[in-house]
């Protein structure tokens, strides 16, 4: 028994060690490229009009790096008839500023509820439905395959979290995906998969394409504890999974970093501005940035544009004014 206790107090020392050698590795700051991810159906949710949010992300606030998404419910709203009106303005207004896009597509894309299956398409069978993702999915990426703005494909959004509304999803249909759009694009532009950064060791993702993406959460709402804070992770925390992964750190960009709240009920707009700086707030967002930093992660795309513009519709403008002058941060 004794033997086992040293053996045991050995384990929990060695560990200790590391997580203390995790913090000491974090201490130093690299220059990290700003981005921002958008989503124009949560704009309007937010009661904003979605291209009065996109200007200010391009005009107000300077980004030069966007994130979109093939919102699936928004260009097909009738089997196969597809309308990319909304999608083409996005892109082409980014095009004449010279910002780049990564371009998000496949059956899980950003924001609630992940999964944006049209009404036609909810109750197909398995078989039909996956059928009717594959060509939209070849719709897409034909037809901004030579659009000047993008950079690069983002194939689903966390595939293989059990988060949102969402058919059942493998790797072997990842696979497919990854080769059907090399195969349309002709390898003009990288591709892309994500991965919780706090709730996966990235073992089916961070290698399964040219680039990776992850999340990066500060602060969270859960039914059971209440708000939570991933303090307790170091920043270097998400270099060694990707050194473990066998990922080079400059093939991987941060693709949500937090810059809005996350709500005990999923609905900013029933709860107060007091009760939303719980979770996010100007000295949360500078911390936030500054983990960022500290993780090392060349590009960081910040998740919450739509929220800041909101803001300052209500008459909060102190996050919205910092993030006027984010773009000359380093």
């Amino acid at each position: 028994m004794k033997k086992l206790f040293k053996i045991f107090g050995l384990i929990l020392l060695v560990v200790l060690l590391l997580y203390g050698l995790m913090f000491l590795l974090s201490a130093k700051r690299h220059r990290v490229i700003w981005g921002v991810s958008f989503n124009s159906e949560y704009a309007s949710y937010l009661g904003l009009k979605s291209t009065d949010v996109f200007m200010d992300i391009m005009d107000k606030w300077n980004f030069h790096y966007v994130r979109l998404s093939a919102q699936w419910d928004q260009i097909e709203k009738k089997k196969g008839e597809y309308d990319f009106n909304d999608l083409d303005w996005f892109m082409g207004e980014a095009d004449k500023r010279g910002a780049k896009v990564a371009l998000a597509v496949g059956q899980k894309v950003p924001r609630w509820p992940e999964c944006h299956a049209p009404e036609w398409a909810k109750n197909l069978p398995d078989e039909e439905y996956f059928l009717a993702i594959k060509k939209f999915f070849i719709a897409v990426v034909d037809r901004y395959r030579d659009h000047p703005a993008l950079e690069f494909w983002q194939i689903e959004n966390e595939p293989f979290l059990d988060v949102g509304i969402c058919r059942p999803y493998d790797t072997a249909k990842l696979k497919t995906e990854l080769q059907l759009a090399k195969k349309i694009d002709g390898g003009a532009h990288p591709l892309m998969v994500t991965d919780s950064g706090e709730l996966s060791w990235w073992t089916r993702t961070a290698r399964a394409t040219d680039l990776f993406g992850t999340t990066m959460y500060r602060v969270v709402w859960n039914k059971y504890l209440g708000y939570l804070s991933y303090d307790f992770l170091p920043p270097w925390f998400y270099r060694l999974k990707l050194y473990l992964n066998l990922r080079p750190i400059k093939q991987a960009y941060v693709m949500e970093l937090q810059a809005e709240p996350w709500v005990p009920n999923q609905d900013i707009r029933t709860l107060p501005v007091s009760e939303q700086y719980k979770s996010m707030n100007l000295d949360q967002l500078k911390m936030n940035l500054d983990y960022a930093r500290r993780a090392g992660l060349p590009r960081a795309y910040l998740w919450g544009a739509e929220w800041w513009a909101y803001l300052e519709s209500k008459g909060y403008n102190e996050i919205p004014d910092f993030i006027k002058n984010l773009s000359d941060k380093k």
